[in-house]
């Protein structure tokens, strides 16, 4: 018996082929694509508009595997993690995160990561696999849901800061993006997502080649290569010289500016010295800073700098014209913060 492939990894001209070599009408593929994709059906039997018998022929040939919420836990600061089951068991983890004046989804791209980052809990999980473009999608529109359910507002910005690099599942990423802001899709504004990198050099060209419009976030955490080496292992493969290269090629290309994130590790990077190291660098384009407050993950030895070192640090960038945010942690009592998630629950 023959493994049936799943529609939403077809492009809607596959879906067009399909139903005219099975003699429907164009427009039947486009009812599809509004039902996959729009109401995101999970089941052909829920496209109620296309006829029985169309219905059971696409359920011949194809199959929906579509993620599902497996566990929700909420944290005292209302941030709130869910762990997503995929179709095959994996395990994948997103979250919610109130703020003022934005609700934010953070979700993931991979199954565990490879980039074994030292301070960060998924890399303890290795990379198991990538995640489709469907699962992407999927995990923005459960957390669309679960935004208008507890907070009465569908999310207003989106991050792929959760397990994995999003650069190595380019294709993936991109795809899920397109359907995102897709008028058929979520209709989202790509001024309102970022993706976030440790720093793939090459794939960060290629963005400027395809001409994205979402925002770049780097994960930095250091401006000197024997630290970041230490502290990201990429940093041995694409150093800090390359990465500088792509970024200013991403710029040219794009007018976009990017966003540095530098998690302040007592000790470590946080010196007077490593603030000036980090203005040098963050002066080869425009750009922005968000300092991130580490937090604590079992078993790994490194701590949050204090909160003066940490002003101290924050004053030196400011007063060099470098426009500087601090990112208080959000849902550490349920390893929902940066660097946390790890299918811990």
């Amino acid at each position: 018996m023959r493994e049936k492939k799943d529609i939403r990894l077809l492009k809607l001209e596959d879906i067009v082929s399909f139903c005219s070599s099975n003699n429907q009408p164009k427009f039947r593929a486009k009812q599809i694509w509004e039902w996959l994709w729009t109401k995101r059906a999970t089941s052909f039997n829920d496209m109620t508009s296309l006829s029985i018998s169309l219905r059971l022929l696409l359920n011949d040939n194809f199959v929906i595997n579509p993620i599902k919420i497996h566990k929700i836990i909420k944290s005292l600061d209302g941030t709130i993690k869910y762990n997503f089951k995929l179709y095959d068991n994996h395990l994948v983890e997103g979250v919610l995160i109130p703020s003022k004046n934005r609700l934010t989804a953070c979700i993931s791209s991979q199954v565990g990561c490879g980039l074994s980052c030292k301070f960060c809990a998924t890399g303890t999980l290795k990379l198991k696999r990538n995640i489709n473009a469907a699962e992407i999608y999927d995990q923005v529109f459960l957390l669309n849901n679960e935004a208008i359910q507890k907070f009465h507002k569908p999310i207003s910005n989106i991050v792929y800061m959760g397990m994995g690099e999003p650069l190595l599942n380019y294709n993936s990423v991109l795809s899920s993006i397109n359907f995102i802001t897709s008028k058929k899709g979520l209709a989202m504004s790509p001024k309102r997502i970022t993706v976030s990198t440790a720093g793939i050099a090459k794939m960060i060209k290629k963005l400027a080649d395809d001409k994205v419009k979402f925002n770049l976030a780097i994960s930095l955490h250091s401006a000197n290569d024997i630290i970041r080496n230490d502290l990201m292992p990429i940093n041995k493969k694409i150093d800090l010289y390359e990465l500088t290269e792509s970024i200013k090629y991403f710029y040219e290309k794009t007018n976009i500016r990017v966003t540095y994130e530098y998690i302040l590790f007592k000790n470590i990077n946080d010196s007077l010295e490593d603030a000036k190291k980090l203005l040098r660098y963050a002066k080869n384009t425009p750009c922005k800073i968000n300092l991130i407050e580490y937090n604590a993950v079992d078993s790994l030895p490194y701590s949050k700098s204090s909160n003066n070192v940490t002003n101290r640090f924050i004053k030196y960038l400011e007063d060099n014209n470098i426009i500087v945010n601090l990112r208080r942690s959000r849902g550490k009592d349920i390893a929902a913060a940066c660097g946390q998630l790890a299918n811990k629950f």
